[in-house]
């Protein structure tokens, strides 16, 4: 086959490939010059958007309504935007080998594709359990949510179990926003994780007493403390039940799971520096071969703000790396330079009515704040981590933009607390007087 050059290819059809592509458009880029390559068959989309609208029952989102980069409040790129602007969408097309010496990329179907300047923006993969050998984990019904096709298969399902019974192993993000949307389509829920609550990596005890008596009171039932250790099958293949490591067997017409994720670098080891389970990069996204940038989930980069180098996987860092290593491109090409990557790491989710932000750094001693009463009409509420006598990371529930913007302000700039007794008094007052 022919073999197919470009000055810049893009590895990776997700948030962080759109993004990138509008900023080499608002950088100027020629016609033909650069191209994406993606394994997924659309172009890229706002990926949140899968766990979140995409399985409402009504007023449910569909493509073209989330392409990139309407989640930041941008214009929506269609696919007509990329071949206006002269940019390959070369989709579903899985690349199998990349060999970094000769800058070349070679697809499942024996395509060869070379470049000048290559981004890998590859993102993550689900972890499986049938990775673990998990009895029955191969069933019909089983759903990992990642890409556009596993939600299409999803909704389908949810449309022929109407009433049914879902049991949702994972107790983190996944986890969480699932089981809303699928007691929001009138399924019996199951939450199933082994913690001692629920999405451990970021919430507090007290953070997460809040969710799991919200998500009690809405009809989802949680098991903690314990793990899915085999499943059972009907004749014809579809999932029957869950069978639980303490003993207890739970009917199941669905199962989703969400157990986290790995960073897709395969392709690449051992041929560019790898650190804390991503592609090693600087302020810049530059990895350490000339002309190789990573971006998003594979990049382990230095997070300037806490003197770390850290991979953080959210949409808002696959958004902003994109857009500074494609910068960082440009500039070298025109001998200028561009300021460092400074991040304030920042997540956020969404579910039945509630809506959190976060900001900064979860370490250190914790101060909740606020009415975090499920009964209450507003439960509004949030935790300040404190660490060497500075606010480092914030949390709030139910804010107003304004409040969302004021605790963002005070996890970049860490102004210093004297008692943690008042700052649960001020509260939140403490972040909007900053």
């Amino acid at each position: 086959m022919a073999e197919k050059h470009f000055k810049y290819v893009i590895l990776g059809g997700g948030v962080s490939a759109g993004y990138a592509a509008r900023e080499f458009s608002k950088q100027g880029v020629n016609p033909g010059e650069l191209a994406i390559i993606s394994k997924e068959h659309v172009a890229p989309y706002e990926r949140p958007a899968l766990s979140k609208a995409y399985l409402f029952p009504e007023g449910f989102a569909r493509l073209p309504g989330f392409h990139v980069c309407v989640g930041s409040g941008g214009e929506k790129l269609l696919p007509e935007w990329y071949k206006e602007k002269g940019i390959e969408l070369i989709l579903g097309t899985e690349i199998v080998k990349a060999d970094i010496p000769t800058k070349s990329l070679r697809s499942a179907a024996g395509e060869t594709f070379t470049y000048d300047v290559l981004i890998i923006a590859t993102g993550s993969t689900v972890i499986r359990l049938t990775d673990f050998k998990v009895a029955g984990a191969d069933a019909k019904n089983i759903f990992y949510l990642r890409e556009i096709e596993d939600a299409d298969h999803l909704v389908e399902v949810l449309k022929a179990k109407k009433g049914g019974k879902a049991v949702v192993v994972g107790g983190g993000y996944i986890g969480l926003e699932l089981s809303a949307v699928l007691r929001l389509n009138n399924l019996d829920v199951i939450m199933v994780y082994p913690e001692p609550w629920c999405m451990p990596r970021l919430f507090t005890a007290g953070i997460a007493a809040f969710y799991e008596g919200y998500y009690k009171k809405k009809g989802v039932n949680i098991i903690k403390g314990t793990v899915a250790v085999g499943f059972g099958t009907h004749d014809n293949g579809e999932v029957k039940d869950v069978k639980l490591k303490d003993g207890r067997v739970l009917d199941a017409d669905i199962v989703v799971v969400g157990v986290g994720g790995r960073p897709l670098i395969t392709l690449f080891k051992g041929q560019v520096e790898e650190e804390k389970g991503g592609i090693k990069t600087d302020a810049f996204f530059k990895t350490s071969v000339p002309d190789v940038y990573a971006v998003g989930d594979v990049a382990t980069f230095p997070l300037k703000l806490f003197g770390d180098i850290r991979r953080v996987e959210h949409v808002d860092h696959a958004r902003k790396s994109a857009e500074q290593a494609v910068k960082a491109i440009k500039a070298s090409v025109e001998g200028k330079g561009i300021e460092e990557y400074d991040y304030l790491p920042y997540f956020y989710s969404r579910s039945f009515d509630l809506s959190w932000q976060f900001y900064g750094d979860n370490v250190g001693e914790t101060v909740l704040f606020g009415d975090s009463d499920i009964e209450s009409p507003t439960h509004k509420f949030g935790s300040y981590w404190i660490k060497d006598g500075k606010v480092v990371g914030v949390f709030l529930e139910s804010g107003t933009p304004d409040e969302n913007k004021a605790i963002a302000k005070v996890a970049k700039l860490q102004p210093p607390v004297n008692s943690l007794e008042l700052l649960e008094k001020e509260g939140l007052g403490f972040a909007s007087k900053i």
